[in-house]
């Protein structure tokens, strides 16, 4: 079928993948506009890859004080070069990094960084609940994988919806970036402070 130039901006508009790249997806989709947007995410996945063992240590050390300063957040967003650091694609990301911790108070930023007593705590209080609310034995590993699924979603920054879009995750936008940019891009760490919150020990 024929791709309409008005179809490759318009995906080119919401993926800010190349001009042929959008061409592609949307060939390979048969013109779905849907079905394109998760191909570009797919190959997008797969050039996060490549470039993942890449050194980042240029980027920004973004600031964002929210509620008139009830709120603040510092976050370390890394790329390989000054260049892309100071580009206002990369500075608009960190920004909305800060955005998203400060509104979902993520602890992790990789699912690989949560401690294994940590999951084994949460597994532990999903079975026994299951088990308080009568659930039969053999459901019960099920149950626990759903909770374990639900706490590492809300916990681990790349893997909390994105608060502007929920279809897409952090790492569906940090994806995006690396595509766009053509560079590792690493978010590092971050510090979250709530006026008036105790510090975790």
């Amino acid at each position: 079928m024929a791709i309409s130039t008005e179809d490759i901006k318009k995906l080119r508009e919401a993926t800010q993948a190349g001009i042929l790249d959008c061409r592609k997806a949307l060939e390979s989709a048969n013109g779905d506009y849907n079905k394109a947007v998760d191909f570009l995410r797919e190959k997008g996945l797969a050039m996060a890859a490549k470039r993942a063992d890449r050194v980042a240590s240029e980027g920004v050390v973004e600031l964002y004080s929210h509620g008139n300063g009830r709120v603040g957040v510092m976050v370390e967003v890394n790329s390989e070069t000054d260049f892309v650091g100071r580009a206002p694609e990369f500075r608009s990301f960190a920004h909305e990094i800060a955005l998203q911790i400060a509104a979902s108070n993520p602890l992790y930023i990789k699912e690989e960084d949560v401690p294994a007593e940590v999951l084994e705590h949460e597994r532990a209080i999903a079975a026994a609940k299951a088990r308080e609310e009568g659930k039969n034995e053999n459901v019960i590993p099920r149950i626990v994988d759903g909770s374990i699924t639900k706490f590492l979603n809300e916990v681990v920054l790349l893997r909390q919806p994105w608060i502007r879009d929920e279809s897409m995750t952090i790492q569906d936008l940090l994806n995006n970036l690396v595509v766009q940019m053509h560079e590792n891009i690493t978010i590092r760490r971050f510090n979250r402070w709530a006026l008036g919150e105790s510090q975790a020990e």
